[in-house]
């Protein structure tokens, strides 16, 4: 997944005789590394389950289930909370109530033509 520097991950559960883009057994999760901060989403009701039935986790994985916190909730040590850090919610944008943001346009001085024109209409008249 991802595209040409623009990275994003997949974590999924696969068989270790099959290829490494092959058929996965269960997507349990996403990693962007693009985003500020990184966006790490594992479900980790399933990723205890396969750490439960001896499924092996690359480094890589490995390290992302010690940022969830997944990782030491599986070997009962301390800190199952993890070192993961989440992103304060945005401002909500107001827009002001002070009446109309339409402003509208100033009427301009006749231009020269029109004038002329006028004037000429105006001398017909008379």
């Amino acid at each position: 997944m991802g595209k040409i520097r623009a990275p994003f991950y997949r974590v999924v559960v696969a068989d270790s005789r099959t290829k490494r883009d092959g058929a996965a057994i269960e997507q349990i999760g996403k990693y962007d590394p693009t985003q500020e901060p990184s966006l790490i989403e594992i479900d980790s009701e399933r990723a205890q389950y396969w750490l439960s039935v001896g499924a092996q986790p690359t480094e890589q994985v490995n390290a992302l289930l010690k940022v969830t916190g997944d990782w030491q909730k599986f070997k009962g040590l301390e800190g199952s909370e993890g070192t993961l850090r989440t992103r304060a919610p945005k401002e909500e944008f107001v827009a002001p109530s002070k009446g109309s943001v339409i402003q509208e346009k100033k009427s301009k001085a006749p231009a020269p033509a029109e004038e002329a024109a006028e004037s000429a209409s105006q001398e017909n008249a008379e």
